[in-house]
This record gives C-alpha cells, structure tokens and sequence, in this order.
C-alpha cells in the first residue's frame, strides 16, 4: 500500500533539495556582490588615499586597507625570506606569529595552502601563502547539489513512469474482466434462457421452438463463452499467429453485431464489404476479432440513439498489406482528443473506461506488427487497421 506514495515522496523529496539548491544559489549570488562591493571600496579607498594631501595619508590607506583584505574572509599566512611565519589572518586557529608554538602550526598550515594555490614571493618581504575565498569554498558544493537534484529527479521520474504504468495496467485488467464478465453474461442469460425452455412440456416448447433450432443457438452461445475464455489465454503469453480468413473473420463479428444492434442501436444499418480474392492475413484469430470487435462497439456507440450507418471494408492495399475500415457516420470525434484518442483513459463516453481503442492499438500494432489509425472523414469517424499478409507471394 505505502509504494504507491513512493513517487510522490520521491517527487517532494526532489523539489525540496531543488528549493534548497536555489535558495543556495541565490546567497551565493549575495555573497559575490558583497564581494563586489568590497572590491569596489577598495578601489575608492586607494584613490581617497592617493589625493588626500595630509602627512600620513598613504600609510593610513595601507593599513586600512590591509583591514580590508582581511575582512574578505581569505585565509593568509606571510614568511618571511628564511621561511619563518610573521603573520597571518582568518586561519582556522587562533595563533600567534610571535609564539613558536604558534609559528610551527603557521608553518605547517602554510604549506597546506601552498598544495592548495601557487604562493607569492615578493623580495625582501617574504612569501604569501593564500586560500580561497569563502565563496569559492561554497561553491565547491554546487556540483554535488546539482548531482543530488538530478538524480533526484530522475529516480522520482522513473518511479512516477512505473507508478503510471502500473496503474494503466490494472485499469487494463479491470476493463478486460469488465468487458468479458459483459460478454460472458450475454450467452449465459441466453443458454439459461433455452434451458427454461426446454424443461416446458413437449407441447409449449414446439410452439416455442424446434430442439434442432434450440441446440444451435445454444452451440452459438457456447462458442461466443469459448472465445471470451481463449481471449484470457493470450494475455501475457507469446501470440501464436497463422493464416486468417478476413472474410470469414468479418462474417462472425457482423453477426454478432447484428443480434446486439436491436439493443443498444435502434435504427443503425451495418454494412460489411470484402474484396475480392482477399488474401488471408498472418495473425490471431482471438486477438484480431477482438480488436476489430471494439472498433465496431465504438461506432454502434457512437451511433446509438440518432441512428445512421456503419460500414466495414476490406481491401489489400499492397502487396505486404490488407487494410480493414470500420467508419460510421456519427458525430465524429473531438478534434481535442485526436492526438490521445489511443492512450489508456482517454474517452467521449459517460461512464466509459477509456480502454477499448488503446488495447486494439496494442493488438494490431505491438501483437501483429500492423497499424491502426483514425483517417480522416468528411463526416463521422473512420478507423483503419492495416495488417500483414500471411503469403505476399499469394
């Protein structure tokens, strides 16, 4: 239960160090213009002292300053010629140059800031042994920042994706046990409908029906329950493909439209054309007839209510393709949600799931390396699934 508040954590945790990093950032800025405005004091002070006329005035410049320099925060330490310590400032010790004591910790402090920056040597003065700056010392850790923020965002970006994918793909799971719990109801109502009849006595039941009529429609709802189940079968394990009859394919899905089409689309007329000479298409039987299944579904849907007209076509369009159209002449779909019309969600209907067209998509495009499409149409929508012949040689 905790891992699905993972991603949001992560996600928080990410704009938190980003926080941190410009608020980091933004007093490094302050620092540098400090910096700036030290330097700039300097610079006046150096004139103030060059045109002040008084005795005296130069030295007193210097010392300043020298005041001054020390305030940068720079940590220095001066030797003399023999290599003996005779100042310092803002090292991380207190210390004494006049304290041999001291003058050793100088010393070895010294060469530690030698490694760090080439020293100064003025004759006759001495060598400057100088550190960097505080704000160069805070910056060193920009780069760690930087690093921390981007891994950050990415390993809450990867766990927000598998997050996402995992949600599309139990919504999947719900709208296929949804679906195939509808369209196992429909041929159980049926079955426990003809057992009703047959339990009536000999003579009710031939005013009713025949037993060779009853046996077959029960024979139709039983083959509709073994293709629901086989459907099951293919989800996660490798698709077994062959040749398939896309004339026969289409003549089993209109009459399964046709007995639904008196109960959710008054008034819809279904036309289903085939080419001639149509050569069978390398794939699932299962698989496709369920795609093209929901592609039906969505325009009888779209079509209910106001009535119109569906048309199914097929035709090879080249030698390696058969191109299989189911268009209608509804309202269409929504320029709003053309570009997202097949990801998972994504649906014009009430109390829809969003599902159907992305999982055709997944069956024609990932399963049998086809092609679906929405084409455009002057009027209504048209969807185009394009599919790969079992023979190109045929």
């Amino acid at each position: 239960m905790y891992r699905r508040y993972w991603p949001t954590a992560l996600g928080l945790l990410a704009a938190v160090v980003l926080g941190w990093y410009l608020l980091y950032t933004e007093l490094l800025m302050r620092e540098m213009r400090r910096d700036a405005r030290v330097h700039s004091s300097i610079y006046i002070e150096i004139l103030r002292g060059l045109q002040d006329p008084q005795e005296g005035a130069a030295e007193r410049t210097l010392l300043s300053l020298s005041q001054t320099v020390q305030d940068l925060g720079i940590p220095i330490v001066l030797t003399d010629p023999e290599g003996i310590p005779t100042a310092s400032s803002n090292t991380p010790f207190d210390a004494d140059a006049n304290d041999p004591d001291d003058q050793f910790l100088l010393y070895a402090y010294a060469q530690e800031l030698g490694e760090r920056n080439v020293p100064i040597t003025e004759p006759g003065l001495g060598t400057i042994y100088y550190g960097d700056p505080p704000l160069v010392q805070r910056m060193r850790y920009i780069p760690w920042l930087q690093v921390s923020v981007l891994a950050s965002l990415l390993l809450a970006s990867a766990l927000m994706i598998r997050h996402n994918q995992r949600l599309e793909r139990e919504r999947i799971w719900a709208t296929i046990a949804r679906e195939s719990a509808h369209q196992m109801a429909t041929p159980l109502s049926s079955l426990a409908g003809w057992v009703e009849i047959l339990r009536l006595p000999s003579e009710e039941r031939e005013e009713m029906t025949t037993l060779p009529v009853a046996a077959a429609e029960m024979e139709a709802d039983l083959d509709r329950l073994e293709k629901v189940a086989h459907r099951f079968e293919w989800i996660g394990r490798p698709v077994r493909k062959e040749a398939v009859d896309v004339r026969a394919l289409l003549k089993t899905l209109e009459r399964y439209v046709r007995i639904r089409m008196p109960q959710i689309a008054r008034g819809v007329e279904l036309r289903v054309e085939t080419a001639d000479a149509l050569p069978p298409v390398l794939g699932n039987a299962v698989l496709l007839e369920w795609a093209l299944e929901n592609l039906m579904k969505n325009a009888l849907d779209a079509l209910a209510g106001s009535g119109g007209t569906i048309d199914v076509s097929a035709e090879r369009v080249s030698p390696w393709k058969v191109a299989i159209r189911v268009r209608d002449d509804g309202p269409g779909v929504s320029q709003a949600i053309r570009n997202s019309l097949f990801e998972p969600g994504v649906t014009t209907k009430k109390g829809g799931w969003g599902v159907g067209l992305s999982l055709a998509r997944r069956i024609v495009e990932d399963v049998h390396n086809g092609r679906l499409t929405l084409s455009p149409t002057e009027k209504g929508a048209m969807f185009v699934a394009t599919l790969p012949v079992a023979d190109p040689s045929t």
